[in-house]
C-alpha cells in the first residue's frame, strides 16, 4: 500500500517502522522536520507539506497532539485537504474529543474522501509489534476499507459505532490508567516504611487484582524509577497525560458529568511537571509522589 503518516512523534514513528518493515511505501511528515530523520534513514519517503503526504498516498494516518494541530495539519495553506484528495481514506489516530473527529469527518466527506477514526491502546512496543487495541468509529464501508491496514497494526479491532465513538471510547479507556499511575504512588506510601525491595513490591502489586496490565508491561521501568535509576525509552511522557485529563475533563464538562478523582489526578500530575517531569516518562510518576511525601 501507497501509505501516508502525518505526525511522528513516538507513536507516528513506531506505526511508520512497523508499515516500512511490511514491505509498505510509507510517505511522512512532521510538523518538525528533524523528527522524520530516522525513518528517512529506514526507507520512508519525506513529504514537504502534508498537501504532498496526501497526493503521495492512497490511504493518510494522522496521529497529531491535539485538536489544534488536526486543524492545522489538514485545514492550512499546504494542508492535507488544500488539493484533490477524492477517493482517499483518512485514518485519524489522535487523542481527541469526539466533537473534533465528527467535524473532521464532515469536512473530508466534502472533499469526495472518506474517514475512519481508530485512536488505539498501547505504547510503542505493541505499535512496531503490530499488537495495539484498535477503537474504531466510521461507517461500515470505510471502516471495511481500512480493515485491512489496520489488522496490520492492532491485535484487537473494535468498531464501536460512528465517527465520534471511537474518540469516547479511547478517553474512557485512559481514564482508568492514567488515574491509576497516581494511586500507585499512593499505594506505595503506606507500604514505604516497611522496607521491601522495589521489584518485590512491584511484583506483589502485579499479582493482586488491584494490579492493571501496565504492570505486567512496565513492571521493569517502574522498578528502577522507584530504585532511582534510569527507566530506558519514553514510552509515555507526563505532559501527554495531562493533555488526556485535560481534554477527559472537557468532554465530561460538555456531557453535564463531574470526574472528580480525575480532577484530582490532574492537579497531582501538574506538581508534578512544575517539579521539572513534564518531558518524563509516566514510570517516574509514582516515584516522584513518594519524593514529594518524604519532604
Amino acid at each position: 500500500m501507497k501509505i501516508g503518516i502525518a505526525g511522528t512523534g513516538r507513536m507516528g514513528a513506531a506505526i511508520a517502522q512497523r508499515l516500512l518493515g511490511l514491505g509498505h511505501e510509507v510517505t511522512v511528515w512532521n510538523r518538525t522536520a528533524e523528527k522524520t530523520g530516522p525513518l528517512a534513514a529506514a526507507g520512508a519517503k519525506v513529504a514537504a507539506t502534508p498537501s504532498r503526504l496526501a497526493s503521495a498516498s492512497e490511504t493518510v494516518i494522522t496521529i497529531l497532539t491535539d485538536a489544534a494541530a488536526i486543524a492545522a495539519a489538514y485545514h492550512s495553506k499546504d494542508g492535507l485537504l488544500s488539493s484533490d484528495v477524492s477517493g482517499r481514506l483518512f485514518v485519524e489516530m489522535s487523542t481527541v474529543r469526539p466533537e473534533t473527529t465528527r467535524a473532521l469527518a464532515g469536512k473530508i466527506r466534502a472533499k469526495g474522501a472518506a474517514m475512519i477514526e481508530c485512536p488505539v491502546g498501547g505504547t510503542i512496543g505493541p505499535a512496531k509489534d503490530g499488537k495495539l487495541f484498535g477503537f474504531v468509529g466510521g461507517e461500515t464501508v470505510d471502516v471495511a476499507r481500512a480493515k485491512p491496514l489496520l489488522e496490520q497494526l492492532c491485535r484487537r479491532i473494535e468498531h464501536v459505532g460512528p465517527v465520534g465513538a471511537g474518540a469516547s471510547m479511547k478517553l474512557a479507556i485512559n481514564l482508568p490508567l492514567l488515574v491509576f499511575w497516581q494511586a500507585f504512588g499512593e499505594a506505595l506510601a503506606l507500604v514505604r516504611p516497611l522496607g521491601l525491595d522495589a521489584a518485590r513490591l512491584v511484583d506483589i502489586f502485579a499479582d493482586t487484582s488491584g494490579g492493571p496490565n501496565v504492570l505486567k508491561g512496565r513492571g521493569p521501568a517502574l522498578t528502577a524509577a522507584l530504585q532511582g535509576k534510569n527507566v530506558g525509552a519514553i514510552t509515555v511522557d507526563v505532559d501527554a497525560m495531562r493533555k488526556d485529563l485535560r481534554t477527559m475533563l472537557e468532554e465530561a464538562r460538555a456531557l453535564g458529568r463531574e470526574l472528580p478523582v480525575t480532577q484530582r489526578t490532574l492537579e497531582c500530575f501538574d506538581r508534578a511537571a512544575r517539579d521539572g517531569l513534564g518531558a518524563a516518562d509516566a514510570a517516574m510518576l509514582p516515584a516522584s509522589w513518594l519524593r514529594s511525601q518524604a519532604k
